[in-house]
């Protein structure tokens, strides 16, 4: 089962690092014209967030077998709709899975997988003044479970807001709010933990071979300091690929469902493949 769950994946991903490339935009990152284009043209099957494989140690904490991991992403999108939908939307259906890995273990035990489907729609934005690419609004219902039995299933759904904002063709600032409906037994006080809301910042260089991101979200405490919070760099290893060296620093609650109230800080190093443009979140 093991072997088939990481043949899939190597599928998956593959076929999600082709399809980056086929929709490059090149140096037209913020003409419209051209991201129209990709909007009604492009390949309706590609990534959404990014895919990564990453792997290190907490912080804080002595590094052992139990608590240094793996920890990897697959995440994709497919487009339903060919042309605009009633106010300039398109269809989409979303699809991200997250897993932790404790490689040094006996056995390699993958002790959480994470399945995150939704569907939605995303309304691209456009000024009325010059044309120009300003961003993006979407409305999703999304499901995440861990799927597990008993005491330690773990599942939610939420009917997602966001929008994201692209300042110019180096700068992205994002937020999404959601709705939620908890339907697992065992985790009725999950907001506390993964939040009600998030916003970030994306910076990307002139030649799109160096990023960073900075992710914070608002766990539902009276304090005001209670976020969890995710820090990534990425640089590109050739000019014309997407794929990236790739490190992400997290710390706060909620990173795994399965121990979504568990604090913890961790630091992983590994490789990304990633969105043209600005990835998803």
């Amino acid at each position: 089962m093991k072997r088939q769950l990481l043949l899939f994946i190597a599928l998956i991903l593959a076929a999600a690092g082709v399809s980056a490339q086929i929709v490059v935009v090149r140096d037209e990152f913020v003409n419209a014209d051209s991201i129209r284009r990709e909007y009604d043209r492009g390949p309706n099957f590609g990534l959404y967030k990014d895919n990564y494989f990453i792997f290190g140690p907490p912080i804080g904490h002595r590094p052992d077998r139990s608590n240094t991991n793996v920890k990897f992403q697959v995440s994709i999108q497919q487009k339903l709709t060919r042309s605009t939908l009633p106010w300039g939307t398109y269809l989409y259906l979303f699809y991200t899975q997250k897993v932790f890995w404790n490689v040094l273990e006996n056995s390699l035990p993958m002790t959480d997988l994470n399945f995150n489907p939704g569907i939605g729609l995303a309304k691209p934005l456009f000024s009325s003044i010059d044309g120009r690419y300003l961003g993006k609004l979407a409305f999703v219902i999304e499901h995440e479970s861990n799927g597990r039995d008993g005491e330690e299933s773990r599942s939610w759904n939420r009917v997602s807001f966001s929008a994201a904002l692209v300042l110019d063709r180096n700068i992205m600032v994002h937020a999404k709010l959601w709705i939620p409906i908890i339907d697992g037994r065992n985790n009725r006080d999950i907001l506390k933990y993964s939040g009600i809301y998030q916003g970030g910042l994306q910076v990307m260089s002139n030649n799109r071979r160096l990023g960073m991101s900075v992710l914070l979200t608002k766990r539902m405490r009276s304090n005001i300091f209670a976020f969890n919070t995710t820090i990534e760099l990425k640089c590109r290893f050739f000019k014309n690929d997407n794929q990236y060296f790739f490190a992400q620093f997290y710390n706060g609650y909620g990173e795994g469902l399965l121990e979504y109230n568990r604090f913890h800080s961790q630091l992983r190093v590994g490789i990304c493949l990633s969105p043209t443009f600005f990835s998803d979140f």
